[in-house]
């Protein structure tokens, strides 16, 4: 197997197959690449998706969804999520990432995307995680979804549908911006804090902060008083 720890390129179509190739040399043949979107947001759920990849996938526009426009990760995940290969997302939500933090909850996330599939894959690539709970053999790579196929198929399902849920949010939250920041740090995002107030989707383990020089800002003190999303 190649080395577990790369630096992030623009590879070829072929070297983002080398991982892929040697699990399939060994008889791995449904090799699942696994990521998540959402580790970094103020709000909203971390995403992770698992997308099974065959000898008989060609669709090489398939990269890093980070390298890619709005546009063409929404055709690529159509592509993607059209039937012709197994794939499951996995979802936690902003409670349970404030109860077991950011990094245990993206791997539960990956581990809800694994258990959904139909048939279990017989070998994982994962960026840069391990996955949880499973004995099925995994390997970690380092900036995988610039690496791997089968990682940069799974982190545009990731990302898509994080933002599609992020995008879904907009009218019932107005005011915050969710369709375009999508939760991330943006100053349009934390101006909307500061006059508004956390909404329930909001991590209450996240903190602002006013400047770098003073202590964070706690805007959670009422938060038990909201909505809570997850009764709906």
């Amino acid at each position: 197997m190649p080395g577990a720890i790369g630096k992030k390129s623009n590879l070829a179509w072929d070297e983002r197959l080398i991982f892929e190739k040697s699990c399939w040399d060994r008889g791995y043949q449904r090799v699942a690449g696994l990521d998540e979107a959402g580790r970094g947001p103020l709000a909203g759920p971390v995403v992770a998706a698992v997308f099974v990849i065959t000898p008989e996938f060609k669709i090489t526009e398939v990269t890093d969804s980070k390298q890619l426009t709005p546009l063409k990760r929404e055709k690529l995940f159509h592509q993607l999520t059209s039937g012709a290969w197994d794939f499951g997302v996995g979802i936690v939500e902003p409670a349970e990432i404030d109860r077991i933090n950011i990094y245990q909850a993206s791997r539960l996330a990956m581990l809800k995307a694994l258990q959904s599939l139909r048939t279990p894959p017989d070998y994982l690539l994962v960026d840069a995680l391990v996955v949880p709970d499973t004995d099925i053999e995994q390997l970690p790579l380092i900036h995988g979804d610039a690496r791997s196929a089968a990682i940069a198929a799974a982190s545009i399902i990731a990302k898509y549908t994080r933002d599609q849920i992020m995008i879904g949010y907009e009218a019932r939250y107005p005011g915050y911006g969710f369709a375009k920041h999508k939760g991330y740090p943006t100053r349009e995002h934390y101006q909307a804090l500061e006059r508004l107030g956390p909404s329930p989707l909001h991590r209450k383990s996240f903190r602002l902060q006013k400047s770098s020089t003073v202590d964070s800002l706690n805007l959670f003190e009422n938060f038990d008083d909201k909505e809570d999303p997850s009764e709906d």
